[in-house]
């Protein structure tokens, strides 16, 4: 009976250390960027949406038929406002421009989105160079984003999203083709998107 229990309990702590080595804990981005700048300077500016992971295939759907997507973040018309524009570029080739106004949350980095109450996003910091990883939460979904400076990033950096998040039960990944085009027409007929997320509507 001794051999069983500590046979049992050496099993959990193997899954215990297990876990933790696979899931590395990425540090939440603070109100204080590096170097003195205050958030959100070193975020503004251009960005490219990569990759998504959500526990269901149903929270990535929005994304289904997008080719690419490219963000611009600017501070908005308060200093607690951020405005941020997306071309979003289909796979039939059609391209639909986007906006947002995110607001700033006091002594944080979580983001809330005008219009949508039940919506939040929270930033991650990224081990890829140029990278941020964003979580988006909202009624009946969950997301992980990955976004870049660059819109090829090195494969590793894709991985490395794809790994952490599905450690953490965000195993249905999707990341962006880019067969198209970066475009500038605007083109709404027949796409489809909602305005729920800041990856694609």
């Amino acid at each position: 009976m001794f051999h069983q229990i500590w046979a049992a309990l050496l099993y959990l702590c193997g899954i215990l250390l297990n876990s933790i080595y696979q899931c590395p804990e990425y540090s939440q981005l603070t109100t204080q960027g590096v170097d003195g700048k205050e958030f959100p300077e070193p975020h503004l500016g251009r960005w490219y949406f990569i990759a998504g992971a959500a526990p269901t295939k149903e929270e990535l759907m929005t994304f289904d038929a997008v080719d690419n997507i490219v963000f611009n973040m600017a501070t908005g018309s308060a200093p607690t406002k951020l405005q941020l524009r997306a071309t979003i570029r289909m796979k039939n080739g059609l391209c639909v421009p986007r906006k947002w106004i995110y607001h700033l949350t006091e002594e944080s980095t979580d983001l809330r989105t005008e219009g949508r109450p039940d919506m939040k996003t929270k930033l991650f910091s990224s081990s890829c160079p140029g990278g941020i990883m964003l979580k988006e939460s909202g009624q009946g979904y969950q997301r992980f984003l990955l976004y870049s400076r660059s819109p090829h990033p090195p494969e590793k950096c894709v991985k490395e999203f794809q790994s952490l998040t599905s450690c953490l039960d965000f195993r249905t990944f999707l990341q962006t083709p880019r067969n198209q085009g970066e475009g500038v027409k605007s083109h709404r007929r027949g796409l489809g998107l909602t305005k729920s997320s800041a990856g694609a509507g």
